[in-house]
C-alpha cells in the first residue's frame, strides 16, 4: 500500500515512521499542501493524507485525483471545510476526518487563553518588557467568579465546560443538539445571543457550516458585555475579523484570544515582519488586549499521534472496505 502525505511536519515524521512499519505500508512525505499545483505528485499512489490551513483549490483538482485511481482524502484534522465535499462527492472521493484526537488538548488550551485574559497577562508582559512593573487599570477577577459561555457542545466544548466548571466557574452553553453528557454540568440556553448576553467569557467550539460563518459579528458582538472575552480555538471565519477589530476598538468587549484566523496562509510559513501582508492580522497582533496564537490548538503529544495514526488508519480502511467510521457527509 502506498501513501501520499501533504503538509507534513517535522514533529509528525517518527509517529509516521512507526506507523509504516507497523502497517507495511509504503509511506512518502511532502511539506507542500495539496494544490492543484501539487496534485500530480499523487500519481502512482493508493491514497493522501492531508493537513493544510488553506484550501484545496479549484474542481480541476478533484478530477484529477478521481484520474489518477485516488478514491479518498484524509484529513490529519477534524475540521474539514478546507475540502469541496460537492466536487469531491462528484468526482468519487470518501473524505474522512479525524473527529476525535484529543479534547483535551484543544479545551485546555481555551482554559489557558481564558486565564491570561482574565489574568490580564499579555498587558503585563507588555509593561515588563518595557521595564515597567507597575499593576494600574489591570485589576483582575477569578474564574469562579465569572460565567463561561460554551457555544458548541461536542467533544471539545463538553471537555472546555468540565474543566471550566472545575475551575468554580458558572458555566451555559449552546448547541442545537444538546449534548447529554454536559447537562448536569452547563445548563443549555435557547439561542446563542442568550449566551452572549449572559457570559463574561465565550468560548467557540463549533464547526465551520454556512450556518455558522461568521456567526459572531457585528450585531452578535453587540450582545456581549463590554467586560467579557471572547475565545475561538475552532475556526477562524466563525467570526468576522472586521467587526470583531471594531468592537476591540470601542471597548465593547474587553479582548479576545484566537488560535484561528479567517486567513491562514501565514500559518508554518515563518514569515517575516515585513512579509506578513495581512493588514488586518497585524492590527490584532498590535492590540494589548488580544492574545494569538498559530493554531496550535491540537499541538499536544497526545493529540498529533492520534491525528496522525488516525488520519492513516481511514485511508486504510477506505482503501480495504470502501468506506470508513469517520467519513465525513456533505451537509
Amino acid at each position: 500500500m502506498k501513501i501520499l502525505m501533504y503538509g507534513v511536519q517535522p514533529h509528525e515524521q517518527e509517529i509516521i515512521k512507526l506507523w509504516a512499519e507497523k502497517n507495511q505500508a509504503e509511506l512518502t512525505t511532502t511539506s507542500d499542501f495539496l494544490s492543484e499545483q501539487t496534485v500530480a505528485q499523487s500519481e502512482q499512489f493508493d491514497g493522501i493524507c492531508i493537513q493544510q490551513p488553506t484550501e484545496l483549490g479549484g474542481p480541476n483538482l478533484y478530477a484529477q485525483l478521481k484520474s489518477y485511481g485516488i478514491k479518498q482524502i484524509a484529513t490529519r484534522t477534524a475540521g474539514y471545510d478546507m475540502i469541496d465535499l460537492n466536487e469531491a462527492e462528484k468526482n468519487d472521493l470518501i473524505v474522512t476526518n479525524v473527529p476525535a484526537y484529543s479534547p483535551y488538548a484543544v479545551a485546555e488550551l481555551a482554559v489557558t487563553q481564558a486565564m491570561q485574559l482574565v489574568r490580564h497577562i499579555p498587558q503585563f508582559q507588555k509593561r515588563v518588557a518595557a521595564k515597567d512593573f507597575s499593576w494600574g487599570g489591570l485589576l483582575s477577577k477569578e474564574i469562579r467568579s465569572l460565567t463561561v459561555g460554551i457555544i458548541g457542545t461536542g467533544r471539545i466544548g463538553a471537555t472546555a465546560a468540565e474543566l471550566f466548571k472545575g475551575l468554580g466557574a458558572t458555566v451555559i452553553g449552546f448547541d442545537q443538539y444538546p449534548n447529554d453528557r454536559v447537562k448536569s454540568i452547563l445548563e443549555y440556553r435557547p439561542s446563542l445571543e442568550a449566551v452572549l448576553k449572559e457570559a463574561d467569557i465565550v468560548s467557540l467550539h463549533t464547526p465551520l457550516f454556512d450556518s455558522t460563518y461568521h456567526m459572531i459579528n457585528k450585531q452578535t458582538l453587540a450582545l456581549m458585555k463590554n467586560s467579557a472575552f471572547l475565545i475561538n480555538i475552532a475556526r477562524g471565519a466563525l467570526i468576522n475579523t472586521v467587526d470583531l477589530i471594531e468592537a476591540l476598538d470601542n471597548g465593547e468587549i474587553a479582548g479576545a484570544a484566537l488560535d484561528t484566523f479567517e486567513n491562514e496562509t501565514m500559518i508554518n510559513k515563518n514569515l517575516s515582519e515585513q512579509s506578513l501582508d495581512d493588514p488586518l492580522l497585524s492590527k490584532l497582533i498590535a492590540m494589548d488586549q488580544v492574545l494569538l496564537t498559530p493554531h496550535v490548538g491540537f499541538f499536544t503529544e497526545t493529540a498529533v499521534q492520534n491525528i496522525v495514526e488516525g488520519a492513516l488508519d481511514c485511508v486504510v480502511e477506505v482503501l480495504e472496505t470502501g468506506t470508513s467510521q469517520n467519513c465525513v457527509r456533505n451537509r
